[in-house]
């Protein structure tokens, strides 16, 4: 399949004869050479070490990420830049893809082309050694099937996360075979298989003797080398996200294996994974880089963030029909990540600019100019948390991983599993140690019991046209929208598919680009707005 064919076709020579008539032969380099392009031990290893490199950048650049930010009001903008306006909008219409459509391409091709070459590369390394050659060391032969198959496993997971199918690559497979398309579930079984070889190979002791690990700071663009337990506890930490991720509906996320989450994110990061990113070091900043330039760009809707208000100015703005509500309006509020005061004036003076991941409020009540939209959409408030890497000309360390979504991941799992003092303490390491809110450890003993503060609780969940206090899930699903805003492709809008969040005909998928459909032959098709794959009527009633 010519869409996901990973090595570049060369260029043609064209040599003019004009002295002689002899018969000119020119070998033909357009078809992929993959023999050629693996010649050699570094080439191989060099190919292996960019491959979450290109794994970051696919789901970092501004093209599918500033619309799932508007699936899920993770943001909220007009503008029609990169689609934000179309998908904000509501009623939700469809994913249009054909011909002339905003394209849905991008990270299709990136992640597709990644999961190939990494492939390819693992395959490479393997008859290379078999030849009697090594990359230096057993040792580093190991790492670099570990971090190849860590690349393949990444990519395939990211296009199962997004798109609702893909071709599914392995090991063995001939460089020019075209695999079949694939439902997403089957991908991301195939994506776990492939962390499973990843994490077999890290924890395996001889990787660690001689030239194999730690992880040179470029492969993951590091500030120090990562260790074989730190790169294990990731692996785990992504097979954990992707597990429950891939489900698009409730009746998916509860079929989930939630005790393999439960041991995985036990098992996972112990720190933030911070990548360096912007500048020379050749990782993409993200839309980091552009929702920073003015309110225009992106600003909290109080739809879903307003729930952390005990004003009852929230209560009021859900009350309100949503044609005619107003997100003008000031959040009263004990958690720490927002400012505090009660005039408008006060809470500016409160939002200080951040100058790193934990500077507090992570909320900015703005001091420009409010830009106007739809009133369920606006608001007074942006979420600065990472404005200190824009601050910084956008080079800085950028959260690709936070333990704040592995800790919540557990919770998640812990009370879908019926242990609610274990969820409740995960739950507590974000709210209690980040927000300063009331703990949940200690006072909520059931899945059913509200969260403490009375009429201060927080959060303050819609149920039609009324608010009430959350249960111990809807804190947990605060804390996760509160710590991993902005942190990754789409978090809230995958996690807002599962657990039934979403506004009603919002996209649970993307189709597989038309590009690519048309390479196969087959029939472009929409998802989305009221046709296939549109969410239900939700949790909110939104």
């Amino acid at each position: 399949m010519k869409a996901i064919h990973t090595l570049a076709s060369a260029a043609l020579l064209v040599i003019a004869a004009t002295a002689c008539n002899k018969d000119l032969t020119v070998e033909n380099l357009s078809n992929p050479d993959v023999a050629r392009v693996f010649a050699t031990g570094a080439s191989i290893e060099a190919t292996i070490a960019a491959a979450y490199q290109t794994v970051h950048n696919g789901t970092t650049n501004q093209a599918l990420w500033p619309e799932t930010l508007m699936h899920s009001l993770e943001q909220y903008s007009s503008l029609n830049n990169f689609n934000m306006g179309v998908r904000v909008a509501i009623p939700r219409a469809p994913i249009v893809n054909s011909n002339g459509a905003p394209t849905v391409f991008t990270e299709f091709s990136a992640l597709s082309r990644e999961s190939r070459l990494s492939v390819e590369a693992l395959d490479a390394l393997d008859k290379y050694i078999k030849a009697g050659n090594t990359l230096g060391t057993h040792a580093q032969d190991l790492r670099a099937r570990s971090f190849g198959f860590f690349g393949a496993a990444a990519s395939l997971g990211w296009l199962a996360i997004i798109y609702d199918s893909a071709g599914i690559v392995s090991t063995g497979m001939p460089s020019d075979s075209i695999p079949p398309l694939s439902a997403a579930a089957d991908v991301m079984k195939a994506a776990l298989t492939l962390f499973d070889s990843a994490y077999a190979i890290a924890i395996d002791p001889a990787a660690s003797t001689t030239g194999g690990f730690p992880l040179p700071t470029s492969w993951l663009s590091t500030s120090a080398a990562v260790s074989a337990d730190q790169y294990a506890r990731l692996i785990r930490s992504y097979r954990a996200r992707f597990r429950a991720g891939v489900a698009r509906t409730p009746a998916q996320r509860a079929a989930v294996d939630w005790q393999k989450v439960i041991d995985d994110t036990e098992g996972g990061i112990q720190a933030d994974y911070l990548a360096n990113v912007g500048g020379s070091t050749g990782w993409n900043i993200g839309d980091i880089s552009q929702i920073y330039v003015d309110p225009g760009w992106g600003q909290m809707s109080m739809m879903y963030m307003g729930m952390a208000d005990v004003s009852g100015a929230y209560a009021n703005f859900i009350a309100t029909p949503i044609a005619t509500r107003s997100g003008y309006f000031l959040v009263m509020t004990p958690d720490k990540r927002w400012p505090a005061g009660a005039t408008r004036a006060a809470q500016q003076a409160a939002s200080t600019q951040p100058t790193s991941l934990t500077s507090k409020p992570y909320i900015s009540n703005r001091t420009v100019a409010d830009i106007p939209g739809d009133g369920w959409g606006v608001s007074f408030y942006d979420f600065f948390r990472f404005k200190y890497i824009r601050n910084a000309s956008n080079i800085g360390l950028y959260p690709d991983f936070l333990k704040a979504e592995n800790d919540l991941l557990a919770a998640e799992a812990y009370l879908r599993t019926g242990n609610i003092a274990a969820a409740a303490a995960k739950i507590d390491i974000t709210r209690v140690g980040n927000g300063g809110l009331p703990a949940l450890s200690g006072t909520v003993t059931s899945a059913t019991q509200v969260v403490p503060g009375g009429a201060s609780c927080v959060p303050q969940v819609p149920n039609g046209a009324t608010v009430s206090c959350g249960t111990l899930l809807e804190a947990l699903k605060y804390e996760k929208r509160m710590e991993t805003a902005l942190s990754s492709f789409g978090r809230w809008w995958i996690d807002s598919r599962g657990w039934g969040d979403l506004i009603t005909n919002t996209v649970l998928e993307y189709p597989v680009p038309y590009q690519e459909m048309q390479a196969r032959q087959k029939v472009s098709y929409n998802l989305g707005g009221g046709s296939a794959s549109s969410a239900a009527k939700g949790t909110y009633g939104f």
